[in-house]
This record gives structure tokens, C-alpha cells and sequence, in this order.
């Protein structure tokens, strides 16, 4: 039986003059993994807010075809019957998490479904055991990547037997990824049906029964699905032959900081040379982020302290000068995308009208120029917040996960466009990710930071010796 299926589907938003779903015939079957790539934009997060209902009962616009779910049209069903059939983990964790402790965030989905209290109660331990998640956590201190196990974790303890996940790995490292396709694949073998909205082709398709393919709003099924799995996978090569300075920009001196009680860094030394690309790896929670807040005076340490030989000028405060010379693009792109367009969100902090432009094009965004930032989807305001803050030409670019949401020739693009103007400037490029296919291309040396401490540091060996503890494709 399937479990969905859709007959000439189409759908166009508000304001569109294109369809962003064009006669789209699409299944999943119960006891089936299902994989669904393509490009950003490409129509895949439309798909899914469908067929669990956000489209038509939060977002409107023009819909015709038929969706079914279970068998039943959900065209005449509400979006409670819907979510009853159908779990969904989308994409931005801090967008769905509510609660103050991991154990009430799980709770809260399965006491609005009605369940006994002791069925939420086995439940929530389930799901934790599954994910490597401590009911006591505080979900305020969690890094990124146990944000998103969190999201899949309450998701999965409301038992629906129709699971869709956009971009669940996202911020997940290679351990955290393993465990959660592990998980579903169990679920998958247990009758469940699992729809994976992924970038990261590479670490899903080995676990897929199988992929479909989305581009310009039409879906086609793969037929060979190594082939598919391939061309996505290939890790970029680095050109890049800058060679960085010895002089010592900014540096870290038994730094460490705490929050809540909970101790997230100790006693950390790191130098950070003018021109050089550092990667920062390391496991969901070691502190990857957090040190480079603490680099970006986005944090004050609480042991130890931070110091910066950019610009004497500068001082020992964050604001608007230090801001032009460091500049942080977050791991979540909503938290820094606030203009009412595209082009006016390059623009407001850009080094100059005819850099912004440049920015602009290199990054192919100008079809997007008149936009709402907020109205992209998510790889696409990834990809902005980057030129963003690119556009502004600083001294020190720090990338969190700047990767995430990316098709695999836009992932190419901005790993290319980031070593572009690191040749161009001069600037020093730190960046955090957890995607081996860019890692290589956006080093010169790397730090592995593990329980808050840098546990390795060395050349490209360091990620390459990283990367070889998970399984990877390519």
C-alpha cells in the first residue's frame, strides 16, 4: 500500500508567474526509505508542505492535482488529521523547539495527540536512547546538531508511521548522521514509510530503497542510483595556493566559557595566523561554535581571555568598526537576514555599490535581486547570508556550517567563490562544517576540538584522519 502518492500535482505560490510544482507523480510506499534531492529552490520543501498540509491551511496559492495519504485525499482533510498520519522535522531547528528541557520538548507533541501519561513517558525515553539525547538537557545550551536530533527525536516519539525529514542532516556530524539513518532505517524495516529531503546525497543514499530527483518542478525517479549517488559525492579539489602569514591576528590564551553551570570550553590556546584558512572540526557539542563566538567577540570568555592584532584600533569591544573587519555568517541564516530584498541585504554592509554588485552576480543571485530574503528557501538564504557578509570585504570571514542547504554544484560554487576573493584579499577564512566534500578545499590547517578542548591541530592530514572515523562515500 502506499503510504503517499500524488497524481499531477502542481502548484504555484502568491505572486508567481512560474508553477513551483508541475504535474509532479511522486510515491512512497510503507517500508520504504525514499530519498528526494535537487536543487535549491527546486520545488522539495513545497513538496513536503503538502503533503503534511502547511500548503493550503498556513500558505496559500494555486493548487490542483490530488495528494493522497493512507489512500485518503488530503484535500478534504484538516491539518490535524494530517499531522495525526503524518511527522515532519523541518529544517530550522530553533523554529520548532519550544521548550526549556529536552524531555517537556518530546512531551509536548505527544500530549497534544492525547496520549497516557505513561506511554509519553516510555516514549520520550525511546526516542532520547535513539537520538543520544539526555532528558534533562537544557535545549537552550545544545549545539546545532543536537538541536536537530532533538526535532527528529519529538517527531518520532508521536509514533506517526509517515515520516518526512527536510535536510535532517544538516548540522549533524558523521557519528550523528550514522545513528539517525541507523534509526529510521529500523523504522523502515518495521513497516514505516521515511521520506529524506536531503543535499547530502552521499551520506543518504546508501541507506535509500530509493531516490528521487526534483529540478524545475517536475519529479523523475533515478534508475541508477550509484551513478546518482556519484556525481554528487565528489569532493572539491583545492586550488587555492596562498600561503599565510606568521603574524598572529587573534589569539586565544587558556580560553574557556561556561554557561548555566555547564563548562562548554577549558583552557584553549590557538593562534590564528592573517591569511590563512583554518577548519574547525569536531563532534555535535564539542564547542566548534562557541569558540568561534568567542573569536568573533560574540561571546565574552569566562576563563582566560581572547586577544585580536587586527587593527590596534579596534580596541577590546564588539561594534560596528570591529564588525567590518570580522564578519560571522551563523549557522542559521534567519537570525542575520532582515532587509526587504536580496539586493538591499548585499548591499547594507557592502564595501562598496559596485563590490555589492559583483557579490551579486558571482554568486548568481541576481534573478533573486528583488526577493524577500525571508521568502527563499533555506539553502537560498544560506547562500545569501554568505554574499551578505562576503560583500562587506572583512579581514576575518568565519563560516558556520556555511554549506548547509546547498545542491552540490552550488556547495562547488561557494567553496570556489570563498577561496576567489580569500586570493583576491588576503583575508583569513575560519570555518566550521561537517561536509568532507569542501573541507579539503577550505583548509590550510586544522583544529579538532573534542569534550571543549583542541584535542589535534595540523595540516590537511588532521580532516582527512577526522573525516575516515564516519563512513563516507567518494
Amino acid at each position: 500500500m502506499n503510504a503517499i502518492r500524488t497524481k499531477r500535482l502542481n502548484f504555484r505560490y502568491e505572486g508567481q508567474k512560474e508553477r513551483t510544482l508541475d504535474a509532479v507523480d511522486f510515491e512512497l510506499n510503507f517500508g520504504e526509505i525514499a530519498l528526494l534531492s535537487g536543487s535549491s529552490g527546486s520545488g522539495k520543501s513545497t513538496l513536503m508542505s503538502i503533503l503534511c498540509g502547511i500548503i493550503p491551511h498556513i500558505t496559500t496559492g494555486e493548487i490542483s492535482g490530488k495528494a493522497y495519504v493512507c489512500g485518503e485525499d488530503i484535500g478534504g482533510m484538516t491539518m490535524s488529521q494530517i499531522c495525526r498520519k503524518v511527522g515532519v522535522v523541518l529544517q530550522n531547528a530553533d523554529a520548532q523547539i519550544i521548550q526549556n528541557t529536552v524531555e517537556d520538548e518530546i512531551a509536548f507533541g505527544c500530549e497534544n495527540l492525547g496520549m497516557p501519561r505513561e506511554k509519553i513517558t516510555e516514549n520520550i525515553n525511546r526516542a532520547c536512547e535513539k537520538m543520544s539525547l539526555s532528558p534533562q538537557w537544557n535545549t537552550r545550551t545544545l549545539s546545532g546538531g543536537q538541536k536537530q536530533r532533538l526535532i527528529t527525536a519529538s517527531t518520532l516519539a508521536m509514533d506517526p508511521k509517515i515520516i518526512i525529514l527536510d535536510e535532517p542532516l544538516a548540522n549533524l556530524d558523521g557519528e550523528g548522521a550514522d545513528l539517525l539513518e541507523k534509526a529510521l532505517k529500523r523504522l523502515a524495516i518495521n513497516g514505516y514509510a521515511i521520506l529524506i529531503i536531503e543535499h547530502r546525497v552521499d551520506k543518504v543514499a546508501p541507506y535509500a530503497d530509493v531516490i528521487w530527483h526534483i529540478e524545475n518542478g517536475k519529479v523523475l525517479k533515478a534508475d541508477d542510483k550509484e551513478a546518482y549517488m556519484q556525481s554528487r559525492a565528489e569532493r572539491i579539489e583545492d586550488v587555492c595556493s596562498v600561503k599565510p602569514s606568521d603574524r598572529v591576528i587573534l589569539s586565544a590564551k587558556d580560553a574557556g566559557f561556561s554557561v548555566g553551570g555547564r563548562k562548554i570550553l577549558s583552557g584553549v590556546n590557538l593562534d590564528v595566523h592573517k591569511g590563512e584558512r583554518l577548519l574547525i572540526l569536531g563532534e555535535n557539542g564539542s564547542g566548534k561554535t562557541t569558540l568561534t563566538r568567542l573569536l568573533a567577540r560574540l561571546y565574552k570568555p569566562t576563563e582566560g581571555r581572547v586577544e585580536q592584532n587586527i587593527n590596534e584600533k579596534l580596541g577590546k569591544r564588539a561594534g560596528k568598526k570591529w564588525f567590518r573587519h570580522v564578519g560571522v555568517v551563523y549557522q542559521n541564516p534567519n537570525y542575520q537576514l532582515f532587509m526587504p530584498t536580496v539586493e538591499k541585504e548585499i548591499a547594507f554592509g557592502a564595501r562598496d555599490k559596485d563590490f555589492a554588485r559583483r557579490i551579486m552576480r558571482l554568486f548568481g543571485l541576481e534573478k533573486l535581486a528583488h526577493r524577500h530574503p525571508q521568502s527563499l528557501s533555506e539553502g537560498q538564504k544560506r547562500l545569501v547570508s554568505v554574499a551578505a557578509v562576503c560583500a562587506s570585504d572583512p579581514d576575518v570571514l568565519i563560516l558556520d556550517e556555511p554549506t548547509v542547504g546547498q545542491d552540490y554544484e552550488n556547495l562547488k560554487r561557494l567553496t570556489e567563490l570563498v577561496n576567489v576573493l580569500h586570493k583576491e584579499t588576503g583575508n583569513t577564512v575560519i570555518t566550521v562544517t561537517h561536509d568532507v566534500r569542501c573541507a579539503d578545499a577550505l583548509c590550510d590547517r586544522a583544529i579538532v576540538v573534542e569534550g571543549g578542548k583542541i584535542a589535534e591541530q595540523g595540516g590537511k592530514e588532521v580532516a582527512a584522519e577526522f573525516f575516515a572515523k564516519f563512513r563516507t562515500v567518494g
